[in-house]
C-alpha cells in the first residue's frame, strides 16, 4: 500500500508560536518560584475556567477521570447505583466502580450519539442515586434539560461529563451550567488542552470545598491538617495549569475553525452515498471536538479505511469503538443492563465513524478528505460490519 507523503492526520494537536512562548514564561515563573503545585497560575486556571463556563467554583484536578471520581465521592454517592451512557468512554463507568458505585446502562440516541431522556428513564431503577450525561464529540445533550426535569422528580443527582464539551452551548448556555456539577477533560487531543489535566465546575461551595479535600490526598488543608477523606494524588501541577491557562485564551479562536470545517463537511456530505450526517440540534453550538457521521451497514469499514490510507487520510476511528456493555471489564455486571436492552448503542458504536477535524485545517484539506471519502466509498466493495 503506497501511502501518500501528506498525509491530513485523524487529529492534531495546535500550539501557535505566540502560544508555546507564553506558556514557557509561565514555566519559567513558576520553576523559579518555586511552587509547582497547587499554586497561583492554577488558582487563575480555576478562576478563568470557572467565568468561561459560567459557574461559582472550578478545581482544576489531575485528569477527567480523577474529576468524575472526586464529584461523585464529594457529592456522598460513594456505593450508589448511577446511570452512565452505554455509549462512553471508560473512564464514565470507571469512575462510579472506583468510588465503590453500581452501574446502570442507558441506550443511545442515533441523532446525537449521546443519551435521551427516555433511554435515562428506561435504565433508572428505584435505587438509582445519580445520572452522568455525556456529550459526545461536544454536542451537548438535547434532552439535557428533559433529564434534570426527570431527575429532580425522583430526587436523582445530574452530573455532566463534558469531557469532550469545553466551549459548547446548548440553548445558550455553557456546557457544564445543567447540573449540580459537570467534569472536563485536558488531554492532549483535546480542543482545549494542559498536557494532562481535568476540572470539576460547580456552583455548590460545599461540594468544591470536599472536591480540593479529595484532590490533595484526602488532607483538610494543603498547609496542614488531618486527613479527613479517602483521597488521592488528583492535583493539578503549575506547568499544566501554564498550559491551559493559555490555551483557554484561543479556545474561541479553535472552535470557530473547527465549526467551519463541520459546515463544510455537511455540505458535501449531505448527498453523498453510503454516509448520513449527524446534523448539530436546534439550539446546539458545539464545539466540534469529533465529526461522527453514520455508515450505511453495507459498508466494509476495514476496506474503507485502506482505501482512505492510499490516499492520504487517516480516520480517527470512532468516538467509541465498542459499548462499555461489551467491554471485557463491565460485562456481566449484575444489573447493568436495562430491561430493554442497549440495541442502539451497538449499532451506532457499529456503524459511526469519525472524520479528521483540527483546530487548524485548512478548507483545502477538508475537500481532500471529502473527496477521497467520495472515491473510498466508490471502491470499496460491501462487506460485513
Amino acid at each position: 500500500m503506497t501511502i501518500p507523503a501528506v498525509r491530513i492526520p485523524a487529529a492534531r494537536v495546535v500550539f501557535t508560536p505566540e502560544e508555546r512562548a507564553r506558556i514557557l514564561e509561565l514555566v519559567d515563573r513558576s520553576l523559579s518560584s518555586g511552587s509547582l503545585t497547587l499554586g497561583p497560575l492554577g488558582d487563575e486556571f480555576e478562576t478563568a475556567f470557572a467565568k468561561r463556563h459560567q459557574r461559582a467554583h472550578a478545581v482544576a484536578t489531575s485528569s477527567g477521570t480523577a474529576a468524575l471520581e472526586i464529584v461523585l465521592r464529594a457529592s456522598g454517592l460513594s456505593g450508589a447505583e448511577v446511570v452512565v451512557p452505554a455509549n462512553t468512554f471508560f473512564a464514565t463507568a470507571a469512575a462510579v466502580v472506583h468510588a465503590g458505585g453500581r452501574v446502570r446502562f442507558a441506550d443511545a440516541d442515533p441523532g446525537t450519539l449521546s443519551v435521551s431522556v427516555s433511554s435515562v428513564a428506561a435504565a433508572m431503577t428505584p435505587a438509582t442515586a445519580a445520572v452522568i450525561v455525556v456529550h459526545v464529540g461536544g454536542t451537548i445533550c438535547p434532552d439535557m434539560e428533559a433529564i434534570a426535569d426527570l431527575c429532580e422528580r425522583r430526587g436523582v443527582v445530574v452530573i455532566e461529563d463534558a469531557a469532550h464539551a469545553a466551549g459548547s452551548l446548548g440553548d445558550g448556555y455553557p456546557a457544564g451550567t445543567f447540573s449540580r456539577a459537570a467534569t472536563f477533560s485536558f488531554y492532549p487531543t483535546k480542543i482545549l488542552t494542559s498536557a494532562e489535566g481535568g476540572m470539576i465546575v460547580t456552583d455548590d461551595v460545599t461540594l468544591a470545598d470536599e472536591a480540593r479535600v479529595y484532590r490533595d490526598q484526602g488532607k483538610a488543608s494543603f498547609l496542614g491538617g488531618g486527613h479527613v477523606r479517602l483521597g488521592a494524588a488528583w492535583r493539578m501541577s503549575e506547568v499544566h495549569a501554564a498550559i491551559g491557562l493559555v490555551h483557554l485564551d484561543h479556545v474561541d479562536e479553535s472552535i470557530g475553525v473547527r465549526r467551519a470545517v463541520a459546515t463544510r463537511y455537511d455540505g458535501a456530505l449531505r448527498s453523498l452515498p453510503g454516509v448520513t450526517v449527524l446534523e448539530e440540534p436546534p439550539g446546539s453550538w458545539r464545539n466540534v471536538y469529533k465529526y461522527p457521521v453514520l455508515l450505511d451497514p453495507w459498508i466494509d469499514q476495514a476496506a474503507l479505511g485502506e482505501a482512505l490510507a492510499t490516499r492520504g487520510i487517516a480516520l480517527s476511528g470512532k468516538v467509541y469503538a465498542t459499548p462499555l456493555h461489551r467491554e471485557p471489564v463491565f460485562a456481566g455486571m449484575d444489573g447493568a443492563i436495562p430491561p430493554d436492552g442497549l440495541a442502539v448503542a451497538e449499532e451506532v458504536c457499529a456503524r459511526h465513524v469519525c472524520l479528521p477535524v483540527h483546530s487548524d485545517m485548512t478548507v483545502a484539506e477538508v475537500d481532500r478528505v471529502v473527496d477521497a471519502l467520495s472515491a473510498a466509498l466508490a471502491s470499496t466493495p460491501p462487506g460485513r460490519r
